[in-house]
């Protein structure tokens, strides 16, 4: 990778009005990376905005009586707002109704004409409005959006088209001689089989029916069909196409193009064979993470403003919001919300492992000393720490460059882990009370200050106000001890300064008075009827592209497709480089064991579950979980308080048998 240079994009937003978790999941991904690789040396630029033309614009202004710029002002206004409450360090907010946006659009469509890419034909086909996608009879699934399940409408009129068919086979070989350009695998294996194995066809660039787009310049009863118009947004914010392309020049192409998974087919298939007719560069990356889910626990879809960002933001801060997002979703794969676990995971991670290891430890240090301690020879127990303290950045990089956000995160925590462990073993009470322990209580104190240090610089890139606060409390500003050169060798933080406990970073939660509040809060907001569980395909549709997909009650024969096994654990080991994960040998009757990977490491040692027997999801599609291929899915039940058990046959019965 060019360290000079790192191009980051969020797919830009249709401006709907209703934000929720899913519409911050992109953009605070994009933005820890971005941050990440700045605080790296990379000369980053960060991009989002707003996708502002089509239909669906169009008919939501005229239904709010207000022309389209007056209605898109003021949502765009609170999308703006959205990301300043959140930090998002984007470097250019582009708007595809900006005027140089739009110039530069027409320049390519008569670009792409001249050229003969383009072309008039009349369109008949079916047509999701809510999606802005046409389709072919033959990709509709049941005769609906294959994306979103909404009805289309078959469409007829005079259409510009662009010669996609013309450029399958570039297509095709990008797909499959570069694997690691459309990422997770999985994406790229749909794409292939899906899409262009059957072969890809022209695509409809232009519309007639209505009126608000970029106009075709030679042709102005057509507008710019609104996927092309949007695509080129990530060329036109640095000058393409402008007067001054002094950025395109410098930071094309993108290094990684972020976005949901359902929007994938527009930025790997369609967007490449755009910039192939013009004889651009291609991007160094395409990923498509997963969705963030949430059903009815504690919530229900006429209640979806309890997972409304600014709400959370407001009540437990930024930073817990970004902690869920970045590490708590398993990065690349749909993730679940649910206020509950939000309310644990901050109790459990943010204001135990971390919060309680910064505040005791800046507590000891003043107690016993009143500064930075000095440090000492090592005893065995230091070994361990320190090394997994050297190991920490190069460990995080590699994963940030994959990318891999929630690994990144998970990394940073096993060293957190690692330090409460570490005051457990040493015992800083107990030396303290030996005055001839007092160099190794120094040591000891010193090295946990150390290690604080380092996590709260990688910290920057992930929670930014929290890592600000930590080393704040250490008597770091900014320079050489919060930049990454300060990771390379242990024992940067100098010996004498002064700390400052201060408050809690995270005060810790009573779990079942924070749900009822929520609930509360919830009950108070006043649901308009356009927002009440996505009931038109416009809602529905833009909970998905921005990462968010509801889950409904399922009737008795969604449930008979859910094939439920008892499995025996013939084998089980945890899982490396994670303490959540345990990886199990699971006979099922099928003659070889299944392996299947579950998060019940903190409940269960392996030990302790070889030979018991348990629920398996036998049908669930296999998934890599730590590199690892899980085949099922081991069935647990939890409480209020936490706590996890896994769900056993009463009695001992066949392994295989169904569970009914």
């Amino acid at each position: 990778m060019d360290k000079d240079k790192y191009y980051i994009t969020t797919p830009i937003y249709y401006p709907s009005g209703k934000w929720h978790i899913g519409t911050c999941y992109t953009t605070i991904i994009c933005d820890a990376l971005a941050r990440f690789k700045r605080l790296d040396g990379y000369d980053v630029f960060f991009l989002t905005g707003t996708d502002e033309h089509g239909q669906k614009i169009q008919k939501a202004a005229q239904a709010a009586g207000k022309s389209e710029k007056e209605y898109l002002d003021n949502i765009v206004g609170q999308l703006r707002n959205l990301w300043q409450v959140l930090g998002i360090s984007y470097d250019k907010f582009i708007r595809t109704t900006d005027e140089y946006h739009k110039r530069a659009v027409q320049k390519i469509f008569t670009a792409l004409y001249e050229k003969g890419d383009i072309y008039k034909n009349e369109y008949e086909g079916w047509y999701c409005v809510p999606c802005e996608s046409f389709w072919t009879k033959s990709q509709l699934v049941d005769g609906k959006c294959p994306d979103c399940g909404r009805e289309v409408q078959l469409t007829k009129e005079e259409s510009y088209f662009f010669r996609l068919s013309k450029y399958q086979k570039v297509i095709e070989k990008l797909l499959e001689d570069n694997p690691t350009f459309l990422m997770p695998r999985s994406r790229q294996n749909e794409m292939i089989n899906n899409f262009i194995k059957p072969g890809l066809q022209d695509l409809c660039v232009s519309r007639t029916t209505f009126d608000w787009g970029v106009q075709v310049p030679f042709d102005t009863k057509h507008v710019v069909y609104v996927w092309l118009d949007a695509l080129f947004n990530y060329a036109t914010a640095l000058g393409y196409m402008g007067d001054d392309d002094s950025l395109f020049r410098k930071y094309w192409p993108a290094d990684v193009h972020m976005m949901a998974k359902e929007i994938i087919r527009f930025h790997s298939i369609i967007w490449p064979a755009f910039l192939a007719a013009l004889d651009l560069p291609l991007p160094g990356k395409v990923f498509g993470h997963g969705w963030i889910m949430f059903g009815s626990d504690k919530m229900s879809k006429s209640k979806g403003n309890v997972v409304d960002p600014f709400i959370l933001s407001d009540r437990y801060g930024a930073d817990a919001l970004r902690y869920y997002i970045l590490r708590v979703v398993p990065f690349g794969q749909d993730g679940v919300y649910s206020n509950e676990m939000f309310v644990k995971t901050r109790n459990s991670d943010l204001a135990n492992t971390l919060g309680n290891l910064v505040s005791r430890t800046l507590a000891m240090v003043n107690q016993y000393f009143g500064q930075v301690p000095e440090p000492c020879e090592d005893e065995g127990t230091d070994a361990e720490l320190k090394e997994l303290n050297m190991r920490l950045y190069d460990k995080v990089a590699a994963l940030m460059d994959e990318p891999d956000v929630s690994g990144a995160m998970d990394a940073i925590w096993e060293v957190l882990h690692r330090a409460n462990k570490y005051i457990d073993e040493c015992e800083p009470w107990a030396l303290a009370k030996d005055e001839s322990k007092r160099t190794r209580l120094s040591g000891v104190l010193y090295n946990l200050v150390e290690t604080i240090r380092r996590v709260a610089v990688l910290l920057q890139a992930f929670m930014p106000d929290t890592a600000a606060k930590i080393l704040t409390s250490l008597g770091i500003k900014d320079g050489e001890l919060s930049g990454f050169s300060s990771l390379k060798q242990w024992g940067a933080m100098p010996a004498g300064g002064n700390v400052v406990k201060g408050e809690p970073l995270f005060a810790r939660l009573d779990i079942n008075k924070e749900l009822k509040e929520l609930d509360a809060i919830a009950a108070s907001v006043e649901i308009k009827g356009d927002v009440k569980g996505a009931d038109n395909g416009e809602d529905k549709r833009a909970d998905k592209a921005e990462g968010v997909m509801t889950v409904d009650s399922i009737n008795i024969e969604d449930f008979e497709k859910i094939d439920l096994r008892v499995g025996t654990v013939v084998d089980s080991k945890r899982v490396e480089k994670t303490d959540k994960l345990l990886c199990s040998q699971i006979d099922l009757g099928e003659g070889k064991p299944r392996t299947v990977v579950s998060g019940i490491a903190k409940y269960y040692a392996p030990e302790d579950i070889i030979g018991k027997q348990v629920i398996v999801v036998a049908n669930l599609k296999p998934v890599k979980l730590r590199g690892i291929l899980s085949e099922g899915m081991v069935l647990c039940a939890s409480d209020a308080e936490g706590n996890l058990t896994l769900i056993t046959p009463s009695k001992g019965i066949a392994s295989g048998s169904e569970v009914r």
